[in-house]
């Protein structure tokens, strides 16, 4: 099972705790992107086997990157992470292909579980 993870938030931070907690629960992060138009570069240049996708970002929203990169690879393995409140745009998300959805902020148990899952 490949683990090779791409993180995309538009907040260093958060990409910082994702990479954190991955790392730490021995998945490979291969890059980082800050909006949705990187994310889709960066997914065409790394082809990782997963990538945690936040849902609001500037340029393009994390919605949009998931249908994009759907539409370069249908078997792309997306898990959307969501502030509460968003229950509207994580439906859209699932309806657009992603495999899953973490609510920020993260418990680590439920991002590992999650990631696992999307991989498996």
């Amino acid at each position: 099972m490949g683990n090779d993870i791409l993180i995309v938030d538009d907040a260093a931070f958060m990409r910082m705790m994702i990479k954190d907690i991955l790392t730490k629960g021995g998945f490979n992060v291969v890059g980082e992107a800050e909006n949705g138009e990187i994310a889709v570069q960066k997914y065409q240049e790394l082809k990782p086997d997963l990538v945690t996708m936040d849902i609001t970002m500037p340029k393009m929203d994390g919605i949009q990157a998931l249908k994009e990169i759907r539409a370069i690879d249908g078997n792309a393995r997306v898990i959307m992470c969501s502030a509460m409140g968003q229950q509207a745009m994580v439906i859209e998300a699932i309806q657009s292909g992603a495999r899953d959805f973490v609510v920020k902020p993260f418990q680590v148990d439920r991002v590992i579980e999650s990631v696992k899952k999307a991989l498996s």
